[in-house]
């Protein structure tokens, strides 16, 4: 911080002694040509003058005045006028002090206003310059940030009403059935129960995970415990073999044993149900979800990867941002309401961890790392 300003020091230094170099010349010159130099005679003849004609004096006097009042004070006078001199030049290097505050002000104004064009200072003002259009870029970056959030809500809107019409849709329309045909055989009668259950199953999971990133739950930190994760990823594996076989996909688990961890284990068990629902969504039947979990170096890494919808690089960051999906995934099948993997960041995180996706032609991994105990 102390060398960022060192042209702006030495400028005004640089001011200051020319001002006082100034102000010592000017005095040196008023003694030397006005008091004893060229200049004596007409200076004493001058105020022998005004002393007669303004203050009435007679001659002897006014000589006298001027031996007692100029002659015998000679070093007061130049003392006093080179203060005076100095007090100037310190107030026009004030007034160019002065000026870079003006400057600084209305480049500040036109960042607050959002003018949209570059800070230009004086040289001398180059950190402050850099730091406004440093402000400048990071106002612009959350206000597009702010407009990507809102169309993203704008987006689950749109979404959330198809996705919750279309369910509540057929609910309402098989519900009606069974009411209106009482006479239906009991086959025909239990697959229509199981479509509408089915259907009231995935309205209850997009209003759950929505509600869940609302809420913002995921704040608090939640029990803390020593948790054995190759244990609980092993049952989690084992609890999805059903949707597994739904998708005709394979599962391979390649766990080390006694892996542990510190945190709250119903939390942690979301963010792998989270991401592990999301490889069995956009994974192309007949094709292997693998699940591995290592240790490396006080860290567990956990790794999960699927084959099938390719995630371009540009959107990799997004892909945990609330509400985001991708497009090509916008269907009622696939789609939940974006909220997933966001849901799994904010644990993760609140556990000290870290979460990346990596998306190699059709192959996507995700990686989640949480510190061991």
């Amino acid at each position: 911080m102390k060398k960022r300003f060192i042209r702006l020091k030495l400028k005004m230094l640089l001011m200051v002694v020319l001002g006082a170099l100034a102000a010592g010349g000017v005095g040196l010159l008023a003694l030397d040509f006005l008091i004893d130099g060229v200049l004596q005679d007409p200076f004493a003849n001058l105020f022998v003058w005004i002393a007669r004609h303004w203050f009435g004096q007679t001659l002897e006097e006014s000589l006298q005045l001027y031996q007692s009042c100029i002659q015998a004070n000679k070093p007061y006078l130049l003392t006093g006028g080179m203060v005076v001199l100095m007090l100037a030049a310190f107030y026009i290097a004030m007034g160019r002090f002065v000026t870079y505050l003006n400057h600084i002000s209305a480049a500040v104004r036109q960042v607050v206003n959002e003018t949209g064009e570059p800070v230009v200072l004086p040289a001398e003002l180059e950190p402050v310059e850099n730091d406004l259009n440093g402000i400048q870029r990071t106002l612009r970056a959350r206000e597009q940030a702010a407009r990507d959030s809102e169309q993203r809500k704008n987006d689950l809107v749109a979404y959330l009403a198809h996705d919750l019409k279309t369910p509540l849709t057929s609910v309402l329309g098989y519900l009606t059935l069974l009411r209106d045909e009482p006479d239906l055989p009991p086959d025909l009668r239990a697959k229509y129960t199981g479509i509408a259950l089915e259907k009231s199953q995935r309205l209850e999971e997009l209003i759950s995970e929505f509600f869940d990133i609302s809420r913002m739950d995921l704040q608090n930190g939640g029990e803390r415990e020593t948790i054995h994760l190759s244990m609980l990823l092993e049952q989690l594996a084992d609890e999805f073999y059903p949707l597994f076989g739904e998708k005709q996909l394979t599962c391979r688990v390649n766990i080390v044993p006694g892996l542990q961890v510190a945190g709250d284990p119903g939390k942690l068990a979301r963010v792998f149900d989270n991401v592990l629902r999301n490889a069995v969504s956009y994974s192309q039947p007949g094709t292997e979800v693998e699940l591995t979990a290592r240790s490396e170096e006080g860290w567990a890494a956990i790794t999960i990867s699927n084959e099938g919808l390719e995630i371009p690089e540009g959107e990799l960051a997004s892909i945990f941002q609330k509400f985001y999906r991708l497009d090509e995934a916008r269907s009622t099948r696939t789609g939940g309401a974006g909220l997933g993997l966001a849901i799994a960041r904010e644990i993760v995180e609140n556990h000290g961890g870290t979460i990346q996706a990596e998306s190699t032609g059709k192959r996507t991994v995700f990686t989640i790392r949480l510190p061991t105990c």
